[in-house]
């Protein structure tokens, strides 16, 4: 009991938060993860007060978890059948090689691999949501949380760009509905986003974009569990027993996902989910906000921007070259 009291002011406060950034999303028009974030930084001095640190740190890493196994409702197996193999196969290479990318350009630039991990899986998968699951994986360390909101922030603004410039782009190379709709859900970092883009060019590239964005959030948790697998081999090498197991939000979200595909959901059933999911990430990610330190990410500089940027170019490159063989 004396728990969930000493809890309850950070989660109050980030749930406040949240329904903030949801208000001001609605009303105009931008990215509510964006919005949760900036209100979160502004509030980050709360975070040092005894009475919320406690409840932003759950909120951080237990609600962000919540929000995360809940996608697992947003997923069949069917989406992928009916994607087709080809395509499936692009998305798988487009994943894989945007995350090297990221690996080797982080080295490049003098940042730790990890972080071109967690840049490259956002870019590649699905934006900010890919990016609190990929650092809830990661090992702790003193800049992960810094890092994980210069992502989020990063993931989200290209993300709102591509949505305005991409459906112009498609038009400028004659692209038909068809590779329209696959080009943008291969390449946008965000669902909304991609929904957006797509629907505002026609119903057809809507279906086909959302549809294409859905099979490239599938991989989520392949791309994470193989994380956790290569961090086990690398920590056996260096003679630990420290080895991460997998965390329980994964085993959820692939049963989640499993029981949409197996069995016939009723549309308010996994809509509540989707309603729920959004919101625990929106909540999360106000109290990621809280925690940062404002002077950490101003003295990081424009390398991550910079990293995000190209792996942005990389994915959308690539499947550009590759659409007239689907």
């Amino acid at each position: 009991m004396y728990k969930i009291k000493s809890l309850l002011p950070g989660i109050m406060l980030a749930t406040i938060v949240g329904l903030a950034a949801l208000f001001l999303s609605e009303h105009y028009g931008a990215p509510s993860m964006l919005f949760a974030l900036l209100l979160g930084i502004a509030l980050s001095f709360l975070y040092e007060e005894s009475q919320c640190k406690a409840g932003i740190e759950f909120t951080a890493t237990h609600i962000l978890r919540i929000g995360v196994a809940l996608l697992g409702f947003r997923i069949a197996f069917g989406d992928l059948v009916a994607l087709g193999w080809k395509t499936a196969l692009l998305l798988v290479i487009a994943i894989v090689t945007t995350i090297l990318v990221g690996i080797v350009l982080a080295k490049l630039l003098g940042m730790q691999k990890r972080f071109g991990v967690l840049t490259g899986g956002a870019v590649g998968i699905c934006g900010a949501s890919a990016a609190m699951a990929i650092a809830a994986v990661l090992p702790e360390s003193k800049h992960k949380d810094r890092d994980t909101l210069l992502t989020i922030i990063g993931v989200t603004a290209l993300s709102t760009l591509s949505m305005i410039l991409y459906p112009i782009f498609a038009a400028q190379l004659n692209l038909d509905q068809v590779h329209t709709g696959i080009f943008l859900g291969a390449t946008i970092h965000d669902v909304a986003q991609v929904v957006g883009a797509g629907y505002s060019v026609s119903d057809e590239s809507g279906d086909l974009a959302t549809l294409t964005k859905l099979v490239r959030v599938a991989f989520l948790m392949p791309v994470v569990i193989s994380i956790l697998l290569v961090l086990k081999l690398k920590l056996k090498h260096v003679g630990t027993n420290k080895a991460p197991g997998i965390p329980g939000f994964l085993i959820i979200f692939v049963v989640l996902m499993v029981i949409n595909s197996v069995f016939s959901i009723p549309p308010s059933v996994t809509e509540a989910a989707s309603h729920i999911s959004r919101f625990a990430l929106v909540v999360s990610i106000a109290a990621i906000g809280m925690k940062s330190n404002l002077k950490q990410l101003v003295e990081v500089g424009t390398k991550p921007i910079l990293l995000l940027l190209m792996e942005t170019l990389w994915i959308a490159t690539l499947i550009l070259l590759c659409l007239p063989i689907l």
